[in-house]
């Protein structure tokens, strides 16, 4: 049985970047139930904190980039994969086990925690959800695949349920942890115009478009919209400095590449929470942003740029039905796009107010397991059978050993980690590319 019926249901959330942070502790807080018992309740609110982690590693987030997605009072801490398993198993022995851990990982990642969890052997093991932090538009099959085994697998809406279920029954798995919910991140106020303001916000990506000549175009554009439009604030909205990492690797930095022109004193670049700046947004433009959800959640005019193309690699190719493609020439010409309503729908827009209930099934699904006298054991589709050429691979690379001695993480040791961060991440920002550019010369 779960730990005592009447005390608040213990979560963990494991990270690997500042989005999927911000995803899996707003998750966390939507879908846990109100005790161990199972129990329901109403969306929990700030005050539910679930203790957080993050993965030590190439992405590792800044304190800065984690205040800003706005997702939780109390900053997570950072662990490797086997301190952070170690932490599970030494809290069951305290009688303080999780009975919840949410996984907001990539794909391999998070087969191999859930490996992780399986070797504990604990007595009463969690309820392990898992999921995706925005627009599934590539490796579907592979990154789910990867997430089978877990007992949650949040599908952000009926389209992907849908697909997600498609792919389990297709190869002869279970289908039933995959659960319809929502991007826990929308909401907000609707869109209301204000008397004199006129704001368009471009959500820039770290990765789309991926090429710089792709990059200084779009930044072209957006400097020339200003000019063309000297009455309108147009704010192009960064999710990190040079030097920080997100999920994905950013090349080529539009700080950087705005060194090259000049842009007019309407044109200005913007960090902080998205939520804050969408407060003040009448036209949110982007290649293929899960920002655009969120605009389009509160019914902010939005635009998905076919510019460089509408390709898989730029994943605006998932907007196809939307009615939301469009160019920067029609931008230009004061041309706005409409949604089309079916397409919101199907996306989890719940515009209609529907929002709140979409996580419903979530909650119902963890309660279910946790009323449950005993989990079944997690059985993922890759195994040593299944997958033997595959799995050794992902498992070897992870290393999740928690019967090692923990490194004693001292200040100096601190000290020396966060160098050797920055030379890694100066390295790969600055220095790779140029020995790239020298190498096609």
């Amino acid at each position: 049985m779960p730990a005592s019926s009447s005390e608040a249901v213990r979560v963990a959330v494991l990270a690997d970047s500042d989005t999927r942070w911000k995803w899996g502790a707003l998750t966390a807080r939507r879908i846990t139930p109100a005790d161990a018992s199972g129990s329901e309740r109403e969306p929990a609110g700030p005050g539910d904190e679930p203790t957080g982690f993050v993965l030590r590693g190439r992405a590792t987030p800044t304190a800065r980039q984690l205040a800003e997605t706005g997702a939780s009072t109390a900053a997570p801490r950072e662990v490797t994969g086997a301190e952070f398993l170690r932490e599970v198993r030494d809290a069951e022995a305290r009688g303080e086990g999780y009975d919840v851990v949410v996984l907001a990982l990539v794909g391999g990642t998070v087969r191999a925690v859930l490996q992780g969890l399986a070797d504990l052997g604990l007595d009463r093991r969690p309820v392990i959800v898992t999921g995706y932090v925005g627009v599934v538009y590539e490796k579907l099959a592979d990154g789910l695949l990867l997430r089978h085994g877990a007992d949650v697998v949040l599908a952000n809406s009926r389209h992907d349920a849908d697909r997600f279920r498609a792919v389990y029954e297709g190869v002869g798995a279970g289908a039933e942890s995959v659960v319809e919910a929502a991007l826990p991140f929308l909401g907000g106020a609707p869109h209301r115009p204000e008397a004199g303001r006129d704001t368009l916000v471009f959500a820039a990506q770290p990765s789309v478009p991926v090429t710089r000549a792709e990059r200084a175009y779009v930044l072209e554009r957006l400097v020339r919209h200003a000019r063309l439009h000297p009455q309108r604030e147009v704010l192009l909205k960064l999710r990190s400095k040079p030097g920080e990492h997100t999920t994905h690797l950013e090349e080529h930095p539009y700080q950087r590449l705005v060194r090259d022109l000049d842009p007019p004193a309407n044109f200005r670049l913007v960090y902080g929470h998205m939520g804050e700046v969408l407060d003040r947004t009448d036209l949110l433009v982007t290649v293929s942003s899960t920002a655009a959800l969120e605009a389009l959640h509160r019914r902010i005019p939005t635009a998905i740029l076919t510019d460089c193309g509408v390709r898989e690699v730029n994943g605006n190719h998932h907007f196809i039905g939307s009615g939301l493609l469009t160019s920067f020439d029609r931008l230009d010409r004061g041309e706005v796009p409409e949604p089309d309503q079916e397409w919101l729908s199907r996306q989890g827009v719940a515009s209609d107010g529907g929002y709140d209930s979409a996580f419903d099934a979530a909650r119902q699904r963890v309660a279910q397991l946790l009323a449950l006298p005993e989990l079944p054991p997690i059985s993922p589709y890759y195994t040593a059978e299944t997958a033997p050429g595959y799995l050794p691979g992902i498992l070897a690379r992870h290393r999740l050993d928690v019967t090692a001695p923990p490194v004693r993480d001292s200040g100096l040791r601190r000290i020396v980690r966060e160098a050797a961060r920055g030379a890694y991440r100066h390295g790969v920002q600055r220095v790779a590319p140029v020995v790239r550019r020298l190498g096609e010369l």
